[in-house]
């Protein structure tokens, strides 16, 4: 299976090189060129690992992996960036960075320091409520030794849930989730998405909490 990689570059002549790179390595790329741009993208699009700039319009890079990984997404990162800063660097970690490199860099070690980090996740990523389990790396859930068919909102309404097991998940904890916070929404686009999940997983696995919200049953 290709691993799939969202690279956030804004200078495109090096952000092209780079692609050039990694796809002659097998990785299947997503070049960005802005923040806003790359962050569409993690809601219409399954990634094994984002390339990070931070010095990129719209939304810097340090803003989009804090806005992600409130989201639960958990997806590995490693930061290419200019910066020598120790406090920066020291922010990128704390929001959640598994890595960076610091421009100019050597291409073959930003491959070598893919492949390791794609080794330490591998298995470390997993979540699991009953016979429910989350697989982050791969963007997946799995019933017992069954995947289950779902949609980019669905695996991530159904990651959101695992992750709260056993708890009270939100309205608003939903739609943050799956929704860009200017999108309006009404509780009928979120009953859909649960109606799927139950068609999937069993009715009585998901049960609703009066004008609250939901809570998985493991």
């Amino acid at each position: 299976m290709s691993i799939r990689i969202l690279l956030l570059e804004d200078d495109l002549l090096f952000g092209e090189s780079i692609a050039d790179v990694l796809e002659e390595e097998g990785f299947e790329v997503t070049l960005c060129r802005n923040g806003q741009e790359a962050l569409d993208e993690t809601y219409q699009n399954h990634f094994d690992l984002y390339l990070l700039d931070i010095n990129v319009p719209l939304i810097d890079g340090l803003s989009l992996l804090r806005e992600l990984r409130r989201a639960n997404d958990t997806t590995p990162t490693i930061y290419l960036t200019s910066h020598q800063e120790l406090g920066t660097l020291s922010q990128a970690f704390d929001i959640g960075a598994d890595d960076y490199l610091k421009k100019p860099f050597d291409t073959d070690e930003l491959i070598v320091r893919i492949q390791a980090l794609m080794r330490r996740t591998k298995g470390k990523h997993q979540r699991c409520a009953g016979d429910l389990c989350l697989d982050e790396l791969h963007k997946c859930v799995m019933m017992g030794e069954k995947e289950l068919p779902l949609t980019l909102k669905e695996y991530q309404l159904m990651a959101l849930f695992i992750h709260n097991a056993g708890e009270i998940v939100t309205k608003e904890m939903i739609m943050d989730t799956l929704w860009n916070p200017s999108e309006m929404i009404s509780d009928g686009a979120i009953r859909v998405y649960i109606n799927r999940l139950k068609q999937e997983i069993g009715s009585d696995r998901i049960v609703n909490i009066r004008g609250v919200g939901y809570r998985l049953v493991p």
